[in-house]
């Protein structure tokens, strides 16, 4: 369990550049006496839940009175999902980068490009895996993100978007971790590599020291002593080659990607991460330890 993930040790960071304009309409759709604006979290603390007294004695009603507000949360559910479309639309309209250097990567057939990454479709997603040079085994909380891939890969694969994890662990180290975790997805390394510093998911003994680097799109000081941070990168690839960097997300801004919180925000109890770490640290484990 690596102690710098975003799951652990609750220290999720806030996103701006994909959830602050939902973070704000959170607050402005917020039920007098629920979460304010105040509880809105800072770059890297996550707001410690109060404890829900009505998940334990729920309110008990007719089916007319239930449907009336289950009604009156349609219509908020409804204003979030619009306003999540219009985010989603803002970030297909950002500008691109132009990759020019050149990085090479190890997988199970030896070296590779980055352009070959894009296994012959125009849109790569880069998961940014925390797996560093030595560790035992990868990141808790970017497990849990892979453990919801496969089976999207391949509908995604037949929309025109690639798949693949990075980490800055050896190739064999990788290998070793991918066969126990019974994963699929491609899976490369970049040891040896800029790719993880140059997309700010892996520090310097430098930046370690000062407990200072560039995260999250901004110049932080960093509340850890880890080398590696995760996130997702987004490639396109033109007809002539040239390769893009099209947007970038860390900490919570991931998010999305997990259903098994989706299905667990629809239950009385929801999340129930409620301490010590009020993240999935209080109760996630790798999927061959539960």
């Amino acid at each position: 369990m690596c102690p710098f993930c975003w799951a652990t040790l609750g220290l999720a960071v806030a996103s701006a550049a994909s959830t602050g304009e939902l973070a704000a309409l959170a607050v402005k759709l917020s039920h007098k006496n629920h979460v304010g604006a105040e509880a809105i979290p800072n770059a890297y603390e996550r707001r410690k839940p109060e404890v829900n007294e009505h998940a334990r004695t729920p309110k008990i009603v007719a089916r007319d009175e239930w449907l009336v507000a289950r009604k009156e949360l349609l219509a908020r559910e409804k204003q979030l999902t619009r306003a999540y479309d219009a985010v989603c639309a803002l970030r297909r309209e950002l500008p691109w980068v132009k990759v020019e250097k050149k990085y090479i990567f190890e997988g199970p057939k030896g070296k590779v490009t980055l352009a070959e990454l894009f296994d012959g479709r125009s849109q790569l997603i880069v998961r940014h895996f925390m797996f560093g040079p030595g560790w035992k085994e990868g990141c808790v909380g970017c497990s849990f993100a892979s453990d919801h891939v496969d089976g999207a890969r391949v509908h995604l694969e037949h929309h025109d978007v690639t798949y693949v994890a990075i980490s800055r662990a050896p190739w064999p180290e990788i290998e070793a971790f991918k066969k126990r975790m019974g994963w699929t997805f491609p899976w490369v390394s970049s040891f040896g590599s800029d790719f993880n510093y140059d997309y700010h998911v892996s520090f310097t003994p430098e930046e370690l020291a000062q407990k200072k680097s560039f995260y999250n799109f901004d110049l932080r000081d960093l509340p850890y002593t880890i080398e590696e941070g995760s996130g997702l990168s987004v490639f396109f690839k033109d007809a002539s080659g040239d390769i893009f960097h099209t947007y970038s997300c860390h900490a919570r801004g991931d998010e999305g990607g997990l259903t098994t919180y989706f299905y667990l925000d629809l239950t009385p109890r929801g999340r129930d991460e409620n301490g010590p770490t009020y993240s999935l640290a209080d109760w996630v484990r790798h999927r061959d330890r539960y």
